[in-house]
């Protein structure tokens, strides 16, 4: 493990000079790039702007056909949606594989936004400190084989074939014991602590599921343990209040493990310490010991300081938009050095330069992410009321759209009049879609409600997504090539992942 903690400080004149050969650099490689807002300073690594790590399907038909293969016989399980809240299946895999999981220490990410994004800040700057990844995240935004990274990248379709074909006598074995056979998360995450294993990695990086408690993931012990924000989602399976939903997602809150805890509505953050007393963790909580204590709209993200455990992290530039990023990065910087120890065997900061070279190379795929140029078109993976209204606060702050149409394709089980009313101050018109997956509300269902929300002549219905993309594009080229014009894919993972194959990506 690799530590380096800045005790002294950067000399204000040294970052001063470092920040000048950052800009000319830029300057030589792309002037545009180099055009920096008044008052504010952007820090960019000399790789240039992150790259989303989004696989696409494999180049050989034989790997692709394997592929197929292994996603064709883990769709005959259950889905994600479908669950019996239980780890006793989960258990008993890792009891026949060894028990992989318990080979690395791990930190644990619940939470009901940011999860995913969290988890890759964190997965950076874990890398940044020269330490072996693993992270497991779900759902995927394109393929399957994202789920499962090593050193910061998705695992290869080989490795995922490999990884299955090498779990599955044991995952069959589990099936004859039980009253259910394991589902499909629950042999991805089988698969992925295997892999973890395997690789062998310093430290694995897990984003649960659903809920904590009875999340297959939760066969961990993880050292720290992270609570992003708590809203209401799955409300038919975790609660219907914040505390009811806090109660679900604490059990992932472990003996003697340090807490890292977002922003929460009061009740919910009172469950979340009530059970750290519980069981003698440790809790570090946004806003008192840690934070964000600056943030500027910067060219092609922002620029912030933050506070950590350990002291303030200035000039920290992130590739991506919006307060809630910035939120999210305070949290992963705070679980971060609560893995390196700071705020408990020492009070030294991380190295200041490695923090700001680990953020500014984190991409987080189907987040706030521009995909096309004229007109714009940006795809973002809200799929609840509270992640709805951070994406309109984010479209409003980051870009300037005149214009801005809406592509909205939501899940059935979903609170879509909220999320939809979220949306309802920046789009000037909305195309009502469908995606592929069998938990999508129909079209015409969905364009029932936004007529509600929108008014009948701001409302278009395409059930077909190409149609609903073109229909978008059209009504945002109206006002011209240079007006502003601007499209907003969202409402479902799905619906971005498959907006984002269509234009191209992956």
């Amino acid at each position: 493990m690799s530590e380096r903690p800045d005790s002294a400080g950067p000399d204000p004149d040294d970052t001063f000079d470092e920040f000048a050969e950052l800009v000319e650099e830029e300057t030589r490689r792309d002037p545009d790039l180099a055009v920096i807002e008044a008052g504010s300073r952007t820090l960019r690594t000399q790789g240039g702007p992150p790259q989303a790590d989004v696989p696409a399907r494999p180049a050989d038909p034989e790997v692709d056909k394997a592929l197929r293969e292994v996603e064709a016989e883990l769709a005959t399980r259950w889905g994600e949606t479908k669950l019996e809240p239980s780890v006793d299946r989960i258990a008993a895999l890792m009891d026949v594989l060894g028990e992989p999981q318990r080979s690395y220490p791990s930190i644990h990410i619940t939470g009901t936004n940011g999860k995913t994004s969290t988890a890759r800040m964190i997965e950076a700057l874990l890398g940044a400190f020269d330490l072996r990844t693993g992270r497991y995240t779900s759902p995927h935004v394109q393929s399957v084989t994202e789920r499962i990274s090593l050193d910061g990248a998705p695992v290869s379709a080989e490795r995922f074939i490999e990884t299955y074909q090498d779990v599955k006598p044991y995952v069959e074995m589990v099936d004859s014991a039980q009253e259910y056979r394991l589902s499909f998360f629950e042999v991805l995450t089988g698969m992925a602590y295997a892999a973890f294993a395997d690789a062998p990695v310093d430290v694995a990086v897990v984003e649960v599921g659903m809920g904590g408690t009875w999340d297959a993931t939760n066969v961990i012990d993880a050292g720290v343990a992270v609570v992003t924000p708590i809203d209401l989602d799955h409300t038919d399976r975790l609660g219907t209040t914040p505390a009811e939903i806090a109660t679900e997602k604490a059990g992932i809150v472990k003996q003697d493990a340090t807490v890292i805890m977002a922003k929460q509505p009061v009740d919910a953050a009172q469950v979340l310490l009530k059970k750290a007393v519980e069981v003698g963790a440790t809790v570090a909580r946004e806003g008192l010991e840690f934070g964000v204590l600056d943030r500027q709209v910067a060219v092609g993200g922002q620029l912030m300081t933050l506070r950590g455990l350990g002291g303030e992290y200035t000039e920290v530039y992130l590739p991506l938009h919006g307060a809630h990023q910035a939120h999210n990065a305070a949290v992963a910087l705070a679980a971060v050095e609560a893995f390196f120890g700071v705020g408990s065997r020492h009070a030294r900061p991380l190295d200041i330069d490695t923090v700001r070279k680990a953020f500014a190379s984190v991409a987080s795929p189907g987040r706030m992410e521009v995909v096309r140029r004229s007109p714009t078109v940006v795809l973002d993976a809200a799929h609840n009321p509270a992640g709805a209204r951070a994406a309109a606060d984010t479209i409003g702050e980051a870009f300037q759209f005149s214009n801005l149409i809406g592509v909205v394709g939501a899940s059935a089980d979903k609170n879509v009049r909220e999320l939809l009313e979220a949306f309802e101050p920046v789009f000037a018109e909305v195309v009502v879609t469908q995606n592929s997956s069998h938990r999508a509300m129909d079209a015409d269902a969905l364009a029932a409600i936004a007529v509600e929300v929108f008014g009948e002549e701001r409302v278009q219905v395409e059930p077909r997504l190409p149609d609903a993309l073109e229909a978008a594009i059209t009504l945002a080229e109206e006002e011209g090539e240079f007006a502003g014009g601007g499209v907003l894919v969202t409402g479902s993972v799905i619906t971005v992942g498959e907006a984002r194959l269509l234009l191209g990506k992956g």
